[in-house]
């Protein structure tokens, strides 16, 4: 993880980063966030990484979210409208949901990438 940090990652209610999701967290890196940060060249801002189950609830998210298992986070910098296209044009990424104020970008190190953009 070059411009990233495990702790940006962790649940915010319980700070846990279970094996299995650092894993997945560390591919995303790799993958998705990393390149594009290189490609932005300013600081991305990770709002959420994984969420442990009574967070997920919380918070309101999809009883499957991925990010339980540490396959997405939610994602703002100071030009989220050109980290989109960065994400987007890197065709490196299987779900890009843009909202009001952040972006959710996710991968899965295993299986095919929907490439999904909502």
């Amino acid at each position: 993880m070059k411009w990233f940090n495990e702790k940006e990652f962790a649940c915010r209610c319980c700070g846990e980063l279970p094996p299995f999701a650092r894993e997945n967290i560390e591919a995303l890196v790799r993958e998705v966030l990393d390149p594009a940060r290189e490609n932005l060249g300013m600081p991305i801002i990770v709002n959420s990484g994984y969420r442990c189950a009574k967070h997920n609830r919380e918070v309101g998210g999809v009883a499957n979210s991925q990010h339980m298992c540490g396959e997405a986070a939610d994602i703002r910098c100071s030009d989220n409208q050109k980290l989109r296209q960065i994400i987007i044009d890197s065709g490196r990424f299987d779900q890009l949901i843009t909202y009001p104020t952040f972006i959710h970008v996710s991968w899965k190190k295993s299986g095919q990438e929907r490439r999904r953009v909502l």
